[in-house]
């Protein structure tokens, strides 16, 4: 289905607003290939807002990444954005498209400011912390880079119990996304000088940055990286369990999507133990071929979902 039609369907008529929004499902498609997918199997009307969303972390997320600027470059266009959000929140309008299509979206679906703001803390954080001592203090940086995501996007999916039933159970899964990346990624990390596993967790198995370090110079994790990943993997897992009690608390319709999200995020940690858990020399990824066996029979029940 077209952008247009999906706005049409949002009932978003404004023509600056619908560019606004076209561009932050670009950013979705190119940057966000398993999530994009999984949007697919979402009623049109309910789209638009979830890569709004998307579209906002991605553009706060590439300001940490860029790789072309300097700490004190990417220090100042993040105190810019903070300042441009906060000023958004308070005025309600933006000049800037993503900022836009974040406003209607937060708007129309009474999300809560504090999760715009507590995403930001956690982007803050990634220009300076490099390692995190204990899982404790991990939690402290996936609660704004993972938990709050799942808690902004419920209120677009909806749910068949009280809101508050919910948030739990999209905290964790957004939280179960964001460590399957940091196992998956742990290379792309080191290359950015950054370590998302607790470092006591990690020594439990012999393993310091210096042995990760190592281990992807060479392009070959021993046997305690991988003992260590392992245990990485099995945390992760156990976040998925906790999470998936809260599909079924969604509202019918939008249940398909996040399921569809559930099993292709979680089979890359499949794909991590079939790897022998090296994931230093190389980045597993779903096949095409079974993103399409999971999403077919998934849009089949999203469209008889939206019937009903």
């Amino acid at each position: 289905m077209s952008a247009d039609r999906e706005l049409d369907a949002a009932g978003i008529t404004a023509p600056a607003l619908r560019e606004a929004y076209r561009r932050c499902r670009a950013l979705n498609a190119e940057h966000g290939r398993t999530y994009y997918l999984a949007t697919r199997l979402l009623s049109p009307e309910q789209r638009p807002a979830v890569h709004a969303l998307y579209g906002f972390a991605r553009w706060v997320d590439d300001i940490v990444d860029d790789l072309h600027s300097g700490l004190d470059q990417k220090r100042a266009a993040l105190a810019e954005a903070e300042r441009n959000l906060a000023a958004a929140l308070h005025d309600n309008s933006s000049a800037d498209p993503v900022m836009s299509a974040l406003l209607d979206t937060a708007h129309r679906y009474e999300i809560p400011h504090v999760h715009f703001r507590d995403f930001m803390t956690s982007m803050r954080m990634d220009l300076t912390t490099t390692d995190y001592p204990t899982f404790a203090d991990l939690k402290v940086y996936v609660h704004g880079s993972a938990a709050v995501i799942g808690l902004q996007v419920l209120p677009v999916l909806g749910t068949s119990v009280p809101r508050e039933e919910a948030e739990p159970a999209a905290a964790a899964l957004g939280i179960a996304f964001q460590l399957t990346n940091f196992i998956r990624d742990v290379g792309e990390d080191l290359d950015r000088g950054r370590v998302y596993l607790p470092a006591d967790e990690l020594a439990a198995f012999g393993v310091d940055r210096e042995r990760l370090l190592h281990a992807r110079k060479v392009g070959c994790a021993d046997e305690h990286v991988r003992a260590a990943l392992r245990d990485q993997v099995q945390r992760a897992k156990k976040v998925y369990t906790e999470a998936w009690p809260g599909i079924a608390m969604l509202a019918p319709r939008s249940r398909p999507c996040v399921l569809t999200a559930y099993r292709l995020y979680g089979r890359i940690l499949d794909l991590v133990e079939e790897a022998g858990y090296d994931v230093l020399s190389r980045r597993v990824a779903v096949s095409n071929g079974r993103r399409l066996a999971v999403a077919l029979p998934a849009l089949a029940r999203a469209v008889f979902a939206r019937a009903a």
